[in-house]
């Protein structure tokens, strides 16, 4: 099936022939996963190992694992884990903060068929153990570092025995797998796990709704390295930079599998900080960098750095960067190539964009599209579903038409299409599945995300449904919004979201904004005005010191709705497009109170 995808890919050379060279490398790394089901991860680094066992894999300031070392400390926990009578499918819960430990605890513990729930260290005390009973696991191994956070949630929890890496108030995971043996796992301890199997559980971001645990394969951990390793085309000889959070899967299997599958290593640091990246990122001498969400609009925004520019970068990887810094991020870091894609963990499709296409997150060569069967259909706002016509199929989007994205759920392996294999709660993966799209019997993924294709075949991130809001009976995208307001000299950043107003229908749009000083307040309106149709402006504007994110760089938007246009509610000043004036003026109590009890027309 290779040879023939890449006969295609040639005869596609009219096109860019970087990109054809980056198509073909990646299907090549990918082919033998189905010839070898039971290949998995954890087996090519102990190849590795073999091969090279003092090279470094994983290395942060406090700790570093070689190839050798990486195998033999997961071997050991893999051995505890038989010690402890852990059956194939049991559940641990890990929670950790980005440190070589994490990968070798998940990496030895999924090599005997249990299964690792990466729970997210963020989370309060009712929201963790929600996520943590939802799962059920039989044991939780938590770092000393949550242990005192830990407390709250442990008094909810029903069932799992805790262990603490490190010194903490429970039975210490660290010291109890140190009598067992790093040596390679002998044959009788070996058990049937193959590519089919799940390995891992990783959360949703909870941006709707709280936190699922979705399943991920044993297939879809060497899928993502491995293809990400063609993409890339990784060697010994690379270094990647990785601050994203190791309990998602970019952070945490992407970038690491990426590398650690040829034999490149990963300098892992506990959470991205601004003041030290490009220390980090120069001292340690790296090739490569991985990035999410706003990261590099932090970076973009951030004074002169003296060595953010003597490095050995040859390429950036990630999703989220938006069209209105990419120039400015590329140029001012010396960026030599970005490779922008758009994924999610439980997702069965993923789009890239290897062109270097600004603004966009990839597209699908023809060569492929049997292999990614995707489309944009058109979208119902008022019921939040795919609209459908007299016959009861839903309608594909024209070029340049916004329509949510949907990936074709494969039956058999004869079938076009990618395997979608949901959450650990069926009603939430049935949520997820759109039928009878375009024929009876069919089944679709639905991503949530609202894309446009243009004429060359390029998908551009939109927006997220439920980020769009409704206002004089328009549809406004956040994303759409935001990006503008973000265009005009001496904003940094922008959240936009939807306040309801009384007597009116839909919400009235709202944006919280950084600024690098004074801003021109009349420009701004004008600006505005150009840009974007009068129900799409927004209405309010607070000017923050600051705006709240995820830990994916994700803006919180929950308490900035909550608060409203209130100036009661924050410190910081709130402005109000004032029709009547035609300019934005202060908010004060009294204009609050007009505007709230609908005696100011808007």
């Amino acid at each position: 099936m290779v040879l023939i995808e890449t006969e295609r890919a040639t005869q596609a050379a009219a096109g860019d022939k970087t990109a054809l060279r980056d198509w073909t490398r990646a299907l090549e790394a990918t082919a033998p996963i189905a010839a070898h089901p039971q290949r998995l991860l954890s087996t090519i680094i102990a190849e590795l190992a073999r091969a090279q066992p003092d090279a470094p894999a994983l290395v942060s300031a406090h700790e570093s694992l070689t190839y050798a070392g990486l195998a033999a400390r997961s071997n050991r926990y893999a051995r505890w884990a038989l010690d402890q009578g852990l059956g194939k499918g049991d559940v641990v819960g890990l929670m950790m903060p980005n440190r070589p430990e994490y990968m070798a605890i998940w990496l030895g513990l999924s090599r005997v068929g249990v299964v690792v729930a990466l729970i997210n260290t963020q989370l309060p005390g009712s929201s963790l153990a929600y996520c943590i009973d939802a799962v059920e696991p039989k044991h939780l191994i938590v770092a000393a570092d949550f242990c005192g956070e830990f407390h709250a949630a442990a008094a909810l929890l029903s069932r799992p025995k805790i262990w603490a890496h490190g010194a903490g108030a429970f039975d210490r995971i660290d010291r109890a797998v140190e009598p067992f043996s790093g040596e390679p796992l002998m044959q009788a301890e070996r058990r049937a796990v193959t590519i089919a199997d799940r390995a891992l559980l990783i959360y949703t971001s909870g941006t709707t709704g709280l936190p699922k645990a979705a399943n991920v394969s044993h297939r879809r951990l060497l899928q993502w390295s491995l293809w990400f390793a063609g993409l890339m085309n990784t060697g010994p000889a690379d270094r990647l930079y990785d601050c994203l959070p190791m309990y998602h899967s970019v952070g945490g299997v992407v970038a690491t599998g990426a590398l650690l599958v040829r034999g490149g290593s990963v300098l892992i640091r506990d959470k991205f900080s601004l003041q030290h990246f490009w220390d980090d990122v120069a001292g340690g001498g790296c090739t490569l960098i991985q990035y999410i969400g706003e990261l590099c609009r932090y970076l973009v925004n951030a004074p002169k750095h003296s060595r953010e520019r003597a490095h050995r970068l040859r390429l950036c990887c990630g999703n989220g960067l938006k069209a209105d810094i990419w120039e400015k991020f590329q140029e001012r870091f010396a960026i030599p190539r970005i490779l922008e894609f758009y994924a999610a963990t439980e997702g069965n499709f993923s789009l890239y964009n290897v062109e270097g296409k600004i603004g966009a997150v990839g597209r699908v060569p023809f060569f492929l599209a049997h292999r990614f069967p995707l489309a944009l259909v058109k979208f119902d706002a008022a019921t939040a579903l795919p609209a459908r016509d007299a016959h009861g199929f839903c309608m594909r989007c024209a070029t340049n038409e916004t329509g949510e994205a949907i990936g074709r759920i494969r039956r058999d392996a004869a079938e076009p299409g990618g395997d979608f294999e949901g959450y650990t709660s069926a009603e939430d993966s049935e949520r997820k599945i759109l039928r009878d799209v375009f024929e009876r019997g069919d089944a679709w993924y639905r991503t949530g995300d609202l894309m446009r294709m243009d004429a060359n075949g390029f998908f551009y991130f939109v927006d997220r449904i439920g980020d769009t809001f409704r206002w004089k009976g328009e549809n406004v995208s956040a994303a759409e919004v935001a990006a503008t307001l973000a265009a005009f000299p001496g904003i940094k950043e922008a959240s936009v979201y939807g306040v309801p107003l009384a007597g009116a229908d839909g919400s009235a749009g709202m944006a919280a904004i950084v600024t690098d000083g004074q801003l021109d307040f009349d420009e701004l309106r004008e600006h505005l005005a150009r840009s974007l149709p009068p129900y799409a402006r927004p209405k309010f504007l607070r000017v923050a010191g600051r705006i709240a994110t995820t830990t994916t760089f994700k803006h919180s938007k929950a308490e900035l709705q909550r608060e409203g246009f209130d100036p009661a509610a924050t410190e910081d000043p709130i402005y109000f497009d004032d029709a009547a004036k035609r300019a934005f003026v202060p908010m004060d109590p009294a204009l609050y109170a007009r505007i709230r009890d609908g005696k100011v027309r808007l």
